[in-house]
């Protein structure tokens, strides 16, 4: 029993017993003290006999076999608590998938599964993009705020995409300035524009639309802030665009930037935007001597617009794009062999209905109007008879590039909470023959994919 416990019964039974040493004889006034000693005796061994019975009694509702094992578990608990702060996994947060993919394309007379493959093997296609993937996802946020993300994609992340040795797909930190609505951002983080996402899980078809593989950057290596303002949020940085370092003479980053309003449970519209300098991968690029000059600047700017309407069964997306690279088109001016801008815009809509709770059905339409100066599009600055990108190769007009169609049709059911299987029907389309039959050798104004896939997450 502490020491003002005892003070305290002491001063009370002192009042109890109140004592006049001009009124007593010495005998009455030790009989007295020694009353008030028992007395203190009496009270202190009553208070320490109440402590006892209420460390032993069970919590109320509980016997005393399940307050024992309700305290064995809080111990337990405490240790592993202790544990996880000493090995560093407090915050720490793991996910993951993998989706092997079947790919039919007509014209390429292939039928092949895809899993893991290699990117810069076969390049950035639209039968050849981020599908086939295993990806594992690590998240740490620390007492400070402060969040930490690595990304893994081996052969089909971003980082692989511009760099084919790469297995990063994100690697970004994410600091907090005196507010958690107030971040700074910095690494390697995959581009943010339009409607539809990478991960496959979160893709509701397994390729992508037109805008996503062809009008859009890869990713931001850089600086910048993220600020949230209630239903608004934005984001910008200063970054090498698909790139993690850039070489000598190519100085100047872009100004990557996006803006989010969630509207209401339902709805929401964003817009993204780069400004700046960027790679300028054409052929046509060559020094004084005749030589190719590669991965030169040239100003780039891009801007798209996207929304969303998601309630009940129903999803509808849309999003609009435009864009230009100065000295990046396919064809030449024919008079003086100067080279010339390349200059598109598009539009991608999808809707898509769940049937029942597990089975859902999609339908996405894209477009791009790239006829000019021979056409050519975001890092495809030459003619591409697999992507149907750049003029008529048969003897048609070098200037006018083709306008590309895709009309996509796919269903998904949802096995069980982390399995999704898929299976979709493509067709694409172009104004001109770009796409090349590699069985007959002709070119033709249309191609036909099938493709299936299994996306495990977890």
């Amino acid at each position: 029993m502490t020491a003002w416990k005892y003070t305290a019964i002491a001063a009370a039974l002192a009042a109890t017993f109140p004592l006049s040493a001009a009124a007593q004889s010495s005998a009455e006034l030790l009989n007295e003290l020694r009353a008030l000693r028992d007395k203190v005796n009496q009270l202190e061994k009553r208070l320490q006999d109440t402590e006892a019975k209420a460390a032993a009694a069970p919590a109320p509702g509980m016997t005393p076999d399940q307050q024992q094992e309700f305290n064995r578990i809080a111990l337990k608990t405490e240790a592993l608590e202790d544990t996880r702060d000493a090995l560093g996994l407090k915050g720490l947060q793991i996910k993951g998938y993998m989706d092997p993919t079947y790919i039919y394309n007509r014209r390429q007379d292939t039928s092949t599964f895809q899993f893991l493959n290699r990117v810069d093997d076969d390049g950035y296609n639209y039968d050849n993009s981020y599908f086939g993937a295993a990806v594992i996802d690590f998240t740490k946020e620390t007492d400070s705020g402060t969040r930490w993300r690595l990304t893994l994609a081996p052969n089909r992340g971003v980082g692989s995409t511009f760099d084919g040795t790469s297995i990063i797909h994100e690697a970004s930190v994410s600091i907090p300035l005196g507010s958690p609505t107030t971040r700074f951002i910095a690494g390697q983080v995959p581009d943010w524009s339009g409607y539809e996402y990478l991960p496959a899980p979160q893709n509701k078809l397994i390729t992508h639309n037109l805008l996503f593989d062809f009008t859009l950057p890869t990713a931001y290596t850089g600086a910048g802030m993220e600020i949230t303002d209630g239903k608004w949020i934005y984001k910008a940085m200063l970054a090498n665009m698909n790139a993690t370092r850039r070489g000598s003479g190519n100085k100047a980053p872009v100004l990557a930037y996006r803006v989010d309003y969630a509207k209401g449970e339902y709805a929401g519209f964003g817009f993204a935007g780069v400004h700046g300098k960027a790679p300028n991968l054409s052929e046509n690029l060559v020094d004084a001597d005749g030589n190719p000059i590669v991965q030169r600047d040239s100003a780039l700017h891009l801007f798209e617009f996207d929304a969303y309407f998601i309630r009940g069964d129903w999803t509808l997306q849309g999003q609009a794009s435009v864009g230009m690279q100065r000295k990046a088109a396919i064809t030449p001016d024919p008079d003086t062999g100067a080279l010339r801008d390349a200059k598109w815009w598009g539009l991608s809509g999808l809707a898509a209905y769940k049937f029942t709770p597990r089975l859902e059905g999609t339908v996405r339409a894209d477009y791009i109007n790239n006829k000019k100066n021979g056409g050519g599009l975001l890092g495809y600055t030459a003619f591409d008879d697999r992507n149907g990108i750049g003029p008529d190769p048969m003897g048609g007009d070098p200037n006018k590039g083709a306008n590309r169609y895709a009309l996509t049709m796919g269903m998904s059911y949802l096995l069980n909470p982390n399995t999704t299987l898929k299976a979709e029907y493509r067709l694409d389309r172009a104004s001109l023959p770009v796409f090349l039959d590699v069985r007959s050798g002709d070119y033709k104004k249309s191609n036909h994919l099938l493709a299936t896939s299994v996306v495990v997450s977890f």
